[in-house]
């Protein structure tokens, strides 16, 4: 018996799917375990088992198409069944159709009968004989007489200084292509230097033609759920926004001396991660989600880090991660990054955070604000590490700082609440070695 295949369901936000690639095509024999389909979700590109085993008899999605979760995507049954039942009943047909659009009839309009207007006739004008004028003979001129006249025309009519009409002999100029700028328009000595001859304009370049122009893509499935999350949480939570400048000297040297000591790499924002887990289980006010009727507290830290991948941005969650070591938190940070950016992430890795972190600061950014990632209730946007003069102790002195803005919604997490939380954060990070503690 011929048995459906539907676009699953494969994380809990997924409103539809994109069929990325078929690793099976029609007339090909399916086991149940083997990878028939790759399909695209909201968050990550995930692998598609069959469930059954049997032919693969029809294919109702193609490579790049988007269906609806629930839709039929393809039928397995035995070889040369007849599913032509299954296939006419099916929802296969995603696009929906447009709606038929009924022509109005057109509006006769009579045409009224054009007036007739009666032309006048018209006057007639007599001319009155012109009263005839008799030219007077014009005085013969010789030809030598008449070629001298020319020549001092021609030369009275161009204006130009000795010394501008010597340098013009010297650099062989033609003085007729020349626009004088002196009284006049008298050519002196500056149009003589500032002139270009015509042949100068072979060594311009001609200008390239300038053209408006754009390009355009498709809105993957990710960027559209992208899109549609964060315009909801935007929208819907209100953002406010919490400032704190850490000094990050003894965090820097503590870095170093993790690194060397333990002969493990860790990053800034691998400690970070840590200092933000540790402030949120003795904080659980902002590590908690909001509901109509009520409030969940969280005692377990689940720590989204936001990735940045072609399409968009993910975040992948490190679970527990107050319980974690530094190193155990780099490891799983770094998989992370490099499975995101090849879109292996599993729907179970990249949901259930409590909070998130959004970190900025590799490329140069030294603050920014960021859209709460829901059902979250804080995120927390990490700045650069910048090296300026901080006082200290009244004095002027060359140190290391970081900018950290925390956007709450006020629907949980109040000022205080918020402020509180920041300043056991920078107690951790201004004094790291309390984390090991």
């Amino acid at each position: 018996m011929a048995e459906v295949i539907n676009m699953p369901r494969l994380s809990d936000t997924m409103e539809e799917g994109t069929l990325a690639k078929w690793f099976k095509k029609v007339g090909d024999s399916v086991k149940e375990g083997e990878i028939l389909a790759e399909i695209e979700t909201d968050k990550a590109t995930m692998e598609f088992e069959s469930f059954h085993d049997g032919v693969l008899l029809h294919i109702g999605i193609d490579e790049g198409s988007t269906a609806p979760v629930d839709s039929i995507i393809a039928v397995i049954g035995s070889k040369g069944e007849d599913i032509s039942s299954i296939i006419k009943g099916s929802n296969i047909a995603y696009e929906k159709p447009e709606p038929e659009v009924k022509e109005e009839p057109e509006l006769q309009v009579k045409e009224e009968p054009e007036l007739q207007v009666k032309e006048e006739p018209e006057l007639e004008v007599k001319e009155e004989p012109k009263p005839e004028v008799k030219e007077k003979p014009k005085p013969e001129i010789n030809e030598e007489v008449k070629s001298a006249l020319v020549s001092n025309e021609s030369a009275e009519r161009i204006l130009i200084s000795p010394l501008a009409r010597k340098l013009a002999n010297e650099k062989r100029i033609d003085i007729k292509s020349i626009k004088g700028s002196g009284d006049n328009g008298r050519i002196i000595k500056r149009d003589i230097d500032s002139y270009k001859s015509s042949g100068y304009s072979q060594f311009i370049q001609p200008r390239p033609s300038i053209t408006e122009s754009s390009n355009e893509s498709q809105n993957s499935t990710m960027r559209k759920a992208i899109a549609k999350r964060l315009s909801d949480s935007k929208f819907s939570a209100p953002h406010y926004y919490l400032n704190i400048e850490c000094e990050m000297d003894n965090m820097i040297s503590f870095r170093n001396q993790f690194i060397n000591t333990q002969n493990t790499k860790i990053s800034f924002n691998d400690i970070i991660a840590k200092a933000v887990s540790l402030s949120l289980a003795r904080h659980p006010k902002v590590n908690s989600r909001w509901y109509d009727d009520k409030i969940v507290f969280y005692d377990h830290v689940h720590l989204g880090v936001a990735v940045a991948i072609d399409d968009g941005l993910i975040v992948p969650v490190v679970k527990y991660a107050n319980s974690k070591d530094l190193p155990e938190i780099n490891t799983e940070i770094k998989d992370f990054a490099v499975r995101a950016k090849n879109k292996k992430l599993t729907p179970a890795e990249i949901e259930g955070s409590t909070f998130t972190i959004s970190n900025l600061g590799m490329f140069g950014i030294e603050s920014f604000t960021s859209i709460i990632n829901q059902p979250n209730s804080a995120i927390l946007s990490i700045g650069a590490i910048i090296e300026k003069p901080i006082v200290k102790n009244g004095d002027i002195v060359i140190g290391n700082s970081m900018k950290l803005t925390l956007a709450c919604d006020h629907r949980t997490v109040d000022g205080a609440t918020g402020s509180l939380f920041l300043k056991t954060l920078k107690e951790y990070i201004e004094n790291p070695v309390s984390i090991l503690i």
